[in-house]
C-alpha cells in the first residue's frame, strides 16, 4: 500500500504545474528517500536480479521475479502448486529472512500467489525491455494495492490536524425547549 502511495504520489507531483502546486501547498505530503535514496533504471535491473538470486536459493522455491524501483521492491515467487497455504505462508517467509539483510530485499514485500507473481513477470519484462517508467510505476502501483489490505488502524486523516470546529456540546433541555419554541414562533406556527 504505502508503496503504490508512494509512487503514485511521485509520478502525480512530477506534472504539476508550479501554480498548482501553490494552490495545495497545504494538502502536500512529506515523504523522506529511505537509506539507498534515487536508484536508476539500471541500478534496478542489477538489484532485481539480484534479489531474484536470494529467493530462488531458498528451498521450496522454483522461479522468483522481482522489480525495484526506489527503495522498493515485490519479489514473487513460483512453488510447487501442490502445497498447502501453510506450507506457502513457510516458504515466504524463508525468503523474506533470506533478504532482510540485503540494503534492496530488507523492504520488499514477498508474494506467491500464481496470478500476482505472473503480472510481477510481466512488469519486470516490460521493465527490462525499457518501457516508459511511468507506465511501470503506475502497474506496479494497481498491482501493490490488490495485494495490500486496508487495516482500519492504519489509516491517517490528512486533515486530522486542519479542523476547522471544536466539537459541538449538546443542548440542555431547557435550551432546547427555547430553540423548539423560538422556532415555532418564526414559523409562525406552521408545521408540516
Amino acid at each position: 500500500m504505502i508503496l503504490g502511495t508512494v509512487l503514485v504520489a511521485a509520478l502525480a507531483g512530477c506534472g504539476a504545474e508550479n501554480d498548482a502546486s501553490r494552490d495545495n501547498e497545504q494538502n502536500l505530503v512529506n515523504v523522506k528517500s529511505g537509506p539507498l535514496g534515487e536508484v536508476d533504471q539500471e541500478t534496478g535491473q542489477r538489484a532485481s536480479t539480484h534479489l531474484e538470486e536470494i529467493a530462488g536459493s531458498v528451498p521450496d522455491v522454483e522461479d522468483a521475479t522481482a522489480v525495484v524501483i526506489g527503495d522498493y521492491a515485490i519479489v514473487g515467487i513460483d512453488v510447487n502448486e501442490n502445497l498447502d497455504r501453510s506450507e506457502v505462508g513457510s516458504i515466504k517467509y524463508s525468503v523474506a529472512e533470506s533478504l532482510e539483510d540485503d540494503p534492496y530485499g530488507a523492504r520488499a514485500a514477498v508474494v506467491a500467489d500464481p496470478d500476482i507473481v505472473a503480472r510481477l513477470r510481466e512488469i519486470a519484462e516490460d521493465f527490462q525491455a525499457g518501457e516508459p517508467v511511468e507506465g511501470i510505476v503506475n502497474e506496479l502501483a494497481d498491482l501493490t494495492g490488490r495485494m495490500m489490505p486496508e487495516i482500519p488502524a492504519d489509516i491517517e486523516d490528512p486533515n486530522a490536524n486542519n479542523d476547522t470546529e471544536e466539537p459541538k456540546k449538546k443542548l440542555e433541555d431547557s435550551e432546547s425547549k427555547q430553540l423548539e419554541k423560538q422556532q415555532e414562533d418564526q414559523s409562525y406556527h406552521h408545521k408540516d
